[in-house]
């Protein structure tokens, strides 16, 4: 048992065990679909009968939603209770992914898509207060551990079950697939947890001084997350600032940013406390944690696309070169929970981040005939390191941080990986795009008749397709075409390994922002996490 007072403890007279295995299981199937759909768009653009651009918004507007109602989970959990909000969430995530799955237009799965962000963005920061209040401060890593597989190892699992699934059945079962798992969550949820005595009290005092939702400030926030999703995602495909709607949410987004601070500054009860990200320990955090979230959903996202596009992969066998990676986390993760008891956070993070960058590192040594293993190693580092940040970062984010701010520090973590991901995508779409059109220009510098190297090249192509029977004018045009493709080719290369690069650097630079962070107070001297 937790060693707590039933009443103090959100488990209750339950194993606290039973409820870190429910709430990650709630949230494995949340952020799951946050890759589920990604490669499943193609489906959907075709059923739907809509371009690819418009199919797009399937993934954006869910993170949109998502990012939105994180911000207000933390007040509305207080105000209504944290069990009864997070069995909402769970219900109208449950309910809205069903629907998702029978959509019969693109405005009507882009309505439902939204619901289920909404509900969705509730679940997360949720989860990580309920295993707060379940656990003592000794047992909370471990904890943590369990919470942070699901995190960690959904978004790996997402491409991999969204490609099988369209492959084998239909799109609408990346969504379906949420409805008997949301069923379960609920009634464990029900059952299970309870709203401890300190938030119980919280929640009275609220109702007794009348303390009202920061509603201009929700909006602020809103506008402001929101935008700053749609340029993120949607940037790259609408040709940056030469679309209008991108110049529209850009201007939206910068507006609301300079109007939030001042107004959360002064406001009493703020929807975002952002005195909490002015200090130096959870600043910190905040930021490492966007350098995370860009790194495990940009790899997430772009090595299956490079498998599939550039090395022949089925979506499944792209899946498959991840997935020895996530089980490596999945250990990792319970490693991690034992050992955080005896390291500080900061050194793991440090590790972590510089064996992520060596990952980084080795995915520069990027060309045509790399076999199957390459792939699968590169992961399995990425896999060492990631727990090592994300289990540290949990504990030393809760470090210094009162019970009253427990919901909002665990919702501006959710909104830094949520954000840092959107980042980490679009910074990868962009180098992968420019740098790929620049390659392509400096190669085909060399690509013209004057230069000997084209001359013997074309001329062993052109007889390598005689040989196949073609005719000389036909085997020169096919050789002509294959030197093309070529160029196409090595300049993709070219622009991945300038993306692993930035990533590399990306990750380089969490180093010194964990070594700046405070050691971590530990067992009788004060709680992990504020409590």
């Amino acid at each position: 048992m937790s060693g707590q007072n039933p009443a103090d403890s959100a488990a209750g007279d339950h194993n606290p065990w039973i409820i870190a295995m429910v709430v990650a299981l709630a949230t494995f199937m949340e952020v799951l679909d946050t890759t589920i759909a990604n490669v499943a768009l193609r489906y959907i653009a075709g059923g739907l009968a809509v371009g690819p651009d418009e199919a797009a918004w399937v993934v954006t507007s869910y993170l949109v939603a998502n990012a939105i109602v994180l911000t207000a989970s933390s007040f509305l959990a207080k105000r209504y209770g944290r069990k009864a909000f997070f069995l909402a969430a769970i219900a109208l995530f449950t309910v809205s992914s069903i629907l998702c799955g029978f959509a019969w237009s693109l405005e009507s799965l882009l309505f439902f898509r939204i619901l289920q962000g909404l509900g969705g963005g509730g679940m997360a920061p949720l989860a990580q207060s309920i295993l707060a209040d379940s656990f003592p401060p000794e047992k909370r890593g471990q904890a943590f551990a369990l919470y942070g597989v699901a995190i960690v190892v959904a978004p790996v699992v997402g491409p991999t079950l969204g490609g099988w699934l369209s492959d084998q059945y239909s799109w609408h079962w990346c969504f379906l697939i949420n409805a008997p798992v949301g069923v379960v969550a609920l009634f464990l949820i029900w059952w299970l947890v309870q709203d401890p005595k300190s938030a119980v009290e919280e929640r009275k005092r609220l109702r007794r001084e009348g303390v009202r939702f920061d509603v201009v400030g929700f909006i602020l926030v809103a506008t402001f997350l929101g935008s700053l999703e749609v340029v993120l995602d949607e940037g790259q495909r609408k040709d940056w600032f030469g679309s209008t709607l991108i110049v529209v949410f850009a201007c939206l987004t910068v507006v609301s940013f300079v109007a939030m601070i001042p107004w959360e500054l002064k406001h009493k009860n703020p929807v975002v406390d952002l005195r909490l990200l002015g200090r130096r320990q959870f600043g910190s955090c905040f930021l490492v944690m966007l350098a995370t979230g860009a790194i495990l959903i940009a790899t997430t996202q772009f090595l299956p696309q490079l498998l599939q596009d550039y090395f022949g992969y089925t979506a499944t066998w792209a899946g498959l070169a991840l997935s020895p990676g996530g089980l490596v986390t999945c250990v990792m993760m319970f490693v991690i929970g034992r050992v955080s008891g005896y390291v500080q956070p900061k050194y793991l993070i440090a590790t972590g981040a510089t064996i992520i960058a060596f990952a980084m590192y080795e995915l520069t040594n990027l060309y045509g005939d790399l076999n199957f293993g390459f792939f699968v190693w590169s992961r399995v580092y990425i896999g060492l390191g990631l727990p090592m940040i994300f289990l540290s970062i949990t504990a030393a984010s809760y470090e210094g941080i009162s019970k009253d701010q427990t919901d909002q520090a665990s919702a501006l973590i959710n909104v830094a990986r949520n954000v840092g991901g959107s980042m980490g995508v679009s910074l990868a779409q962009n180098i992968l795009a420019y740098r790929q059109q620049f390659h392509t220009s400096r190669l085909v510098e060399h690509v013209v008749p004057s230069e000997p190297a084209y001359q013997e090249t074309l001329r062993a192509a052109t007889q390598f397709f005689s040989t196949r029977g073609a005719s000389t004018v036909d085997a020169q045009n096919q050789a002509i075409a294959w030197i093309g493709r070529q160029v196409q080719t090595q300049s993709a290369f070219l622009a991945y390994i300038d993306v692993f690069w930035a990533l590399a650097i990306v990750s380089a630079c969490a180093v010194p922002l964990a070594m700046i962070l405070k050691n971590v107070k530990r067992g009788g001297d004060a709680p992990v996490g504020g409590h």
